[in-house]
Parts: structure tokens; sequence; C-alpha cells
């Protein structure tokens, strides 16, 4: 609503607030989270595949090599593969535990990992030492927090000048879509070949014709976009912030909850790819076995959502989940004889 009375009392000014006021408080809101020293790093975009290809655009060499996982999203895998039948890009995907080992052999130009892996909840641990290999003139390191911004406590602090970092709004920040971001180092990519008007700025010193960028991650930047993502994500931090809940309360209250699931519920015909441990542990639970799809249709039936990637069946707990949730989930799944499928 915010969005929509700014738009009709400024008209084409609401620009002038959009791009101050509303984007330097996303900015920090984004900064605050992850621990950045700089919020002038962050870019705002409809979504992070605008950025990927942003990315790829500066990098100078071709082809371009680049090593990922096994375990990236469809989008990210979808397009990679595409630019490798026009040997545009070579791509080197190996398993989660193997990415380090790669990276560190070397001869790469892009290295691209998610920080939790959508189809086993696996968390990348020592981002760090991925970062550490990351040189402005290659290789750059890319983390997609799809499922890891304000799911896990992330800290960028020590590794903000190496690594960039691209997540949005639409799942654990609840904000919706059209509002994602990217952290770009600085150094790191100045000159994006794929751009738009809003990635220039006012230098006197360019030459007639030469094509300018902002210095900051404002250089990632395309054009007209729909700012109503920004208002909803602010408003959701301010929300936040007045209840004091912090990504680290809303972890401990799931991980009490995905305990006690377990604790009620035999999964010994299904393999559970990413125990609790006590460890900082996605936000849903990856069952692994052939019954993944007979018990995501059967809970489909009754309402209940969850969600399926071939033989892995993915079971999600949240902040508006409570143990009563649990507790019924787990009388579904007897009712229904899902349990039988478990034992």
């Amino acid at each position: 609503m915010k969005a929509c009375d700014d738009a009709m009392h400024l008209a084409d000014h609401k620009w002038d607030k959009i791009m101050g006021p509303v984007w330097d408080q996303a900015q920090r809101h984004v900064a605050s989270e992850l621990k950045l020293p700089d919020a002038q790093t962050i870019a705002f975009a409809p979504n992070t595949h605008d950025f990927i290809v942003r990315i790829v655009s500066a990098i100078p060499t071709r082809p371009v090599r680049i090593l990922t996982t096994d375990g990236e999203f469809h989008s990210f895998r979808r397009q990679i593969e595409r630019w490798a039948e026009d040997k545009e890009v070579v791509v080197d995907a190996v398993p989660a535990d193997g990415l380090f080992d790669k990276a560190e052999a070397g001869g790469y130009d892009l290295i691209f990992a998610s920080q939790v892996l959508f189809n086993s909840g696996t968390v990348l641990q020592d981002i760090e030492r991925l970062a550490a290999l990351s040189r402005p003139e290659g290789p750059w390191t890319v983390i997609d927090g799809y499922h890891g911004f304000m799911a896990l406590d992330t800290d960028l602090s020590g590794v903000a000048d190496r690594l960039f970092y691209l997540s949005g709004g639409y799942k654990y920040a609840m904000a919706g879509e059209g509002v994602c971001f990217l952290h770009a180092p600085p150094g790191f990519a100045p000159r994006p070949t794929i751009t738009g008007w809003y990635a220039a700025f006012e230098d006197l010193a360019l030459s007639p014709g030469e094509v300018g960028y902002a210095p900051d991650g404002r250089r990632f930047l395309g054009s007209t976009f729909d700012p109503s993502g920004l208002y909803r994500f602010n408003a959701v931090q301010t929300m936040l912030a007045e209840t004091d809940l912090t990504t680290g309360k809303i972890s401990d209250h799931v991980g009490k909850l995905q305990q006690h699931f377990l604790n009620d519920t035999r999964l010994s015909a299904m393999r559970l790819l990413n125990p609790v441990d006590g460890k900082p542990h996605a936000r849903f639970l990856a069952f692994k076995g052939e019954n993944a799809g007979t018990l995501h249709q059967v809970l489909t039936e009754r309402q209940v959502v969850t969600d399926v990637r071939g033989d892995v069946l993915r079971i999600g707990f949240g902040l508006y989940h409570d143990v009563e949730d649990v507790d019924r989930l787990n009388e579904i799944l007897r009712e229904t004889g899902c349990a039988s499928l478990l034992i």
C-alpha cells in the first residue's frame, strides 16, 4: 500500500524516493543481516538470474571456465547448460564434498555454489576457503544464498572484499518476489557487458561515447523495475526488528520442531540427507528414498505442503509452525498409512 501511495502521490518523482531512502534502507537491512562493512556494495534486481548473467558477462575470457556443484538451482543449471551448447562456457559440476579440492587445484574463472544445496539441505561449510581463492583478475567466487539468507546466521564481514553473494526476499526474508540482491566486492567486475541505464553515473572525465558505471554495487543494475518488493522487504524487516525476531531465534524455533518431528517419526526406509546435529541446518529435512513421490502425493491430497525432487522428499518447518502442527503432521502420516511407508 505504501508503494502504491507513493506512486499515486509522487508520480515520476517517486524514483527520487525509491532510489534514495527506500533503497538505502533496504541496503542497510541486508548489510546488517550479513555483517557487511559497506551497504553500498548491495544492488537490487527483480531476480538473481539477472545478476548471474551480468557477472558472467563481465568475465573477459571465453569460454568461461565454471566450477559448480551438481546440486544447483534449475535456473542457473539451465543457463550454464545452454551457454555450454554454444561453447560460451565450460562447466565442471562436482559433488559438494569435492568442490574445495577442485577449486584449489585452479583453472577456473568462476566458482559458483549454493550456501545450502536445495536438493539435499547440505550446508556449505568453510565459505572462507573459497573466498581466499578469489582475485579481481579471477577467479571469482559466487555464493547463492537462496536457502541461506535469513535461514542461517551468516557473517560475511571477513570475506566481503572477495566474495559475491546473491539472494532475495522470496523465501525466508518473507518479502515475496521482485526483491533480489547482490553483494559485489569492490574491484571485481567493474564493467558488466550486460547493463542498463540505472548502472550509469555522472563522470565528467569520460570521453564522449564512453559507457560509465557506478563505482559501487549499482554497476550491476539494469533498467526500470517494479519497486514494490523493496517496500515489502523494508516493512518485514521493520516488523522483525520491532518484535525482536532474529534469524537465530527463528532458526532455534525451527530446529526444535525438526527434532520433535524426528523423535516421533520412524524413517528407516528413507535416509535423512541432512541430520539434525546441532550445526547450522537448513529449514527443511530432506529424506531420500523410493517412496518420496508417493509420500508427496498422499500428503498433497491431505493439504500438507511438501516438496519432492526425484527421490528426495523435503519437509519444511517455519516461524508459523508450532508443536501442534508437527503432531498433526505425524497424525496425518498415521491416518493415511504413510507411516507404514516410512517404517
